[in-house]
């Protein structure tokens, strides 16, 4: 990974990249180059459009969540049928996003509860806040991350992992002690885990290989991908993932040295994972869902001292490997607005999920484009009217006054919104942004 390039803040260079491989389309191209006309501060031809969805398939198709997650030829359908009449510009990954229960079941994971594994199978999956790492392993993560992630953590995570512990007695070895190490691999606990692994494994790939085809289905019908890759911020990361939300706040006052150093380190870890992905990444725009950024949350001081260094570092890292950053601010982030202003002009996307949009694009509007606007209760307690009229105060109050707006939901299609709900909105963004 190159070093990054603080020189690029003075003023915005040449235009994002596009997807690694673009189909020959001439659909295709027009609808990348409108997104990318926003992320490079011009203005383009129309407003463009994003669709991301989480278990709204399920709602549109009269499916169970738990058919959504399990029935990936279903999903897919969906998918299709989906993108097919609402013309986004911008489509969904959503084998990626929620078509994954086999390999849920297949890693044993223990981070969420999904339908038919805690929760019903007519409701989304699950989020479990927890400690997964305790106060007193924060420097045995500092000091050795991969050996704290097989000795430790990953076998709290997911039980196919149980019985790994062995592979990190392994760090240290030199000389004769290298050979001598594989004994380890002759462990029955190591090689359960490893033969449970291999399953995984295969179920992994067939799960990429369903979004592999899906996507250029997709891209051959005009549609690029509005995800790429997804990275987590360093905070987020080991707050929500680590610490849990309790623990990570005491922490800031009983450890703050140690949060900070383990930030540095989540930011490193997650960068160098990240470069590692590209060769594989069909579209540039790096999703990173944020969780732990919005007003009510920490104060002001805190958000600038514990929660933005390593973020801001984190996107000039992920610009320097020609990427584009997509920050997916959730909740209501209005007052961190002249904060994360703070970045490469004419390099990233910011999405909002519940942020005052008039605002944002007042402060933001010559740093990045925006993405979202469409407010949730809107989306899912309005009537279609009260969709078509959101929709035009968007586009008279951002998009019509310079801000490159890419309309779009917030945290995706609510999965409760009414399908005409949802139709309302792409034929309003046709309408009105012309």
């Amino acid at each position: 990974m190159q070093p990054l390039n603080h020189d690029a803040m003075a003023q915005p260079t040449a235009a994002p990249p596009g997807p690694p491989v673009a189909p020959p389309n001439p659909a295709y191209q027009a609808r990348w180059q409108r997104v990318m006309d926003c992320v490079a501060l011009r203005e383009p031809d129309r407003m463009p459009t994003g669709l991301f969805m989480m278990f709204w398939p399920a709602k549109y198709g009269g499916i169970s969540c738990r058919q959504q997650m399990y029935d990936q030829d279903k999903l897919c359908e969906l998918t299709i049928q989906i993108t097919r009449e609402l013309d986004p510009d911008l489509c969904t990954p959503t084998p990626l996003v929620t078509g994954f229960g086999d390999l849920l079941d297949a890693t044993g994971y223990r981070q969420i509860e999904w339908p038919g594994h805690g929760v019903p199978d007519d409701r989304p999956f699950q989020y479990l806040d927890r400690e997964y790492m305790t106060a007193d392993e924060y420097d045995e993560f500092l000091f050795d991350p991969t050996g704290f992630y097989y000795a430790k953590y990953l076998p709290r995570v997911a039980s196919a992992f149980e019985g790994s512990q062995a592979i990190a007695s392994v760090a240290g070895a030199s000389y004769f002690d290298v050979i001598y190490n594989s004994a380890a691999f002759a462990n029955p606990a190591l090689q359960a885990s490893m033969a449970r692994l291999n399953t995984a494994g295969q179920e992994a790939g067939r799960l990429f290989a369903c979004a592999g085809r899906l996507m250029g289905q997709l891209a051959g019908m005009g549609y690029p991908s509005g995800i790429g890759g997804v990275a987590i911020g360093p905070y987020d990361n080991l707050g929500d993932y680590f610490r849990g939300a309790t623990a990570m706040m005491k922490d800031l006052y009983r450890h703050p040295d140690k949060v900070l150093a383990a930030l540095e380190k989540m930011k490193t870890l997650t960068l160098r994972r990240l470069a590692m992905q590209k060769p594989m990444l069909s579209s540039p725009l790096i999703f990173i869902p944020v969780h732990w950024a919005p007003d009510a949350f920490m104060s002001q001081k805190q958000f600038e001292r514990f929660w933005w260094p390593t973020f801001r570092e984190l996107l000039l890292g992920i610009i320097d490997m020609d990427l584009i950053p997509m920050p997916l601010w959730e909740a209501d982030c209005t007052k961190r607005l002249e904060t994360i202003r703070d970045v490469p002009p004419g390099k990233c996307i910011y999405w909002f999920e519940r942020t005052d949009m008039v605002r944002a694009r007042e402060v933001l509007g010559d740093v990045v484009a925006l993405r979202g606007g469409m407010h949730p209760s809107v989306m899912t307690m309005g009537t279609p009217d009260d969709v078509d009229a959101a929709v035009r105060h968007l586009v008279d109050n951002v998009y019509a006054k310079g801000g490159r707006l890419i309309l779009d939901t917030a945290f995706g299609i609510p999965d409760e919104a009414p399908v005409e709900n949802v139709r309302a909105m792409y034929r309003a963004a046709r309408r009105y942004a012309s």
